[in-house]
């Protein structure tokens, strides 16, 4: 913080991966939705794994915002929540949803990785 109580601007490559974990958050959503479409055709695997990098996605955009102590490490389970969920959407490789979500997790997931060994 500096000395009048504002925090100081948040560097590119973070607010880059800000914005990757939102647009990962949002087209894990977006998936989610489609797959609850598809009915019975959406295996629980892959709903947890959207459900999983949904709320990290989220909950990690958020902790860096607000300059958290915990992002770096909140980034590293990050990644991890996005190379799952990249890996359960490649299981339907037709579903052009999933392979828009597999895109979104894998940039959000090496935007973390940077992060995570960036100091914070």
């Amino acid at each position: 913080m500096t000395q009048s109580g504002t925090m100081p601007a948040m560097s590119k490559a973070m607010q880059q991966c800000v914005e990757a974990c939102m647009a990962c958050h949002t087209v894990c959503e977006e998936t989610m939705s489609s797959c609850m479409q598809m009915g019975g055709q959406a295996q629980m695997q892959i709903m947890r794994a959207l459900i999983d990098c949904s709320e990290m996605t989220r909950m990690c955009a958020d902790m860096m915002m607000r300059r958290s102590p915990l992002s770096a490490e909140m980034c590293v389970m990050c990644a991890r929540a996005c190379d799952m969920c990249a890996e359960a959407c490649m299981s339907m490789p037709e579903d052009p949803q999933m392979m828009r979500c597999a895109e979104a997790c894998r940039r959000c997931a090496e935007s973390c990785r940077a992060m995570a060994g960036a100091a914070m």
